[in-house]
């Protein structure tokens, strides 16, 4: 197999960018990307480009990536526009992986970008309802719902008007986890508090400010057990990476390369809301560490798809750091912080860091390899070798529609 190497990186800093529009957040981090290993852009062979709402906000349905990209000179290659949901960005960059190691090309780029900050919330909010199936709404909304209804909200509280449908299912998804095992709300605090602190370190990050539990939990309720602080927001904003050969690295005058040791991507199984181990994330890390030959104590620092912070303590269990059951007790450990063995969302995460659907895989990758090289300086894991990214999209039947891994090393 040929392997593949990330060797440019680039990103915008996350949030609501009232005077950018898609073409000018892709520039700038597709720019960055760019310069970041020195390479011109008519060197890039191929381009996956991630976007989920541009065709339901501007009406620009259809070429999105040749439209965006041209005007930055690529021309007279393939440029492929990826959607897979909010694992659109993690699907880009499989493809431009397997694309390298077919041999069609020896360097690829993988962007990924979404504007949805709109002044139109009905409009705004609604960009979700496609993410699931569409003709099972009814039937789709009892069933996702009843997974929480064995636990009920306290007396007293309340719920936000504006919200995303996937917010309830979400609150009912963390629900279940507390029915099944003990999960407490402070937990889930506990993990939101940890991701606004990681990003008050992240320049790149939407929210900057560090919030303790106590701030969490007073904040405003969007749905129990669920305050606002631990619910991911709607954020313009891109992010890049150049995938190469290993022979593309002569080319480079400073090159800090960073392997990808494997890249999976699956869509669930049916099964039953109580095996745990038949999740579709822990079936994909399953894969994922098979194929790059590691286990997940190997792991030095992760980035997991926590568009609740519910879904932080869901994804540590599936990743296999801690049994099924016990995420709660990990995240309350501390052992998920900066300087603890396992270090989760150094970015700050969805929830802090900000989530423009299209570039949320992507933006996971960007800090993993800012660890690897030893740039995330004050967010630094120390002696950071092995680092995996999760990252989820849609939902199906009782889970994601679909998941992504992604494993990173430095080792050459």
């Amino acid at each position: 197999m040929i392997n593949t190497y990330i060797v440019g990186i680039g990103m915008t800093r996350f949030g609501k960018h009232r005077h950018e529009s898609v073409k000018s957040l892709t520039a700038a981090a597709v720019n960055q990307a760019l310069a970041d290993c020195s390479l011109p852009p008519e060197r890039v062979a191929a381009v996956f480009f991630a976007n989920t709402t541009q065709g339901e906000l501007e009406g620009q349905s259809m070429i999105r990536g040749q439209i965006a990209l041209r005007p930055l000179g690529f021309e007279g290659i393939p440029i492929i526009n990826v959607e897979n949901a909010c694992a659109s960005g993690a699907t880009a960059v499989n493809l431009a992986i397997n694309h390298i190691r077919s041999g069609s090309a020896d360097l690829a780029l993988a962007v990924g970008v979404d504007k949805m900050v709109s002044p139109n919330k009905e409009l705004m909010f609604g960009i979700f309802d496609g993410a699931w199936d569409v003709h099972d709404t009814e039937a789709g909304r009892a069933r996702l719902l009843s997974l929480g209804s064995a636990i009920k909200p306290p007396v007293g509280a309340s719920e936000q008007k504006d919200r995303s449908f996937f917010m309830d299912v979400y609150a009912a998804f963390a629900k279940a986890h507390m029915a099944a095992f003990g999960t407490t709300q402070r937990q889930i605090a506990i993990a939101s508090a940890k991701n606004h602190c990681h990003s008050a370190l992240n320049p790149n990050a939407q929210y900057q400010q560090p919030m303790t539990v106590g701030d969490v939990l007073k904040a405003q309720e969007i749905i129990w057990p669920f305050t606002s602080p631990m619910c991911a927001p709607v954020s313009d904003g891109a992010a890049a990476i150049l995938i190469c050969s290993e022979d593309v690295l002569k080319e480079l005058p400073n090159p800090r390369p960073i392997k990808i040791l494997a890249s999976q991507i699956k869509t669930g199984i049916d099964r039953t809301p109580m095996e745990f181990d038949k999740n579709i994330s822990h079936l994909v890390a399953q894969a994922a560490y098979n194929e790059a030959g590691v286990e997940p104590k190997d792991i030095s620092c992760a980035e997991v798809h926590d568009a609740t912070a519910f879904a932080e303590i869901q994804q540590v269990e599936n990743l296999m750091f801690t049994p099924f059951g016990s995420g709660g007790e990990l995240i309350e450990s501390g052992a998920c912080g900066i300087g603890g063995p396992i270090p989760v969302n150094t970015s700050g995460g969805l929830q802090s860091r900000g989530h423009p659907i299209g570039a949320t895989g992507i933006a996971q990758l960007h800090e993993l390899a800012l660890q690897l090289r030893g740039e995330a300086r004050e967010r630094q894991v120390e002696g950071a070798r092995l680092a995996i990214a999760e990252n989820g999209g849609g939902l199906y039947g009782i889970e994601e529609a679909t998941v992504a891994v992604t494993i990173l090393g430095t080792k050459i």
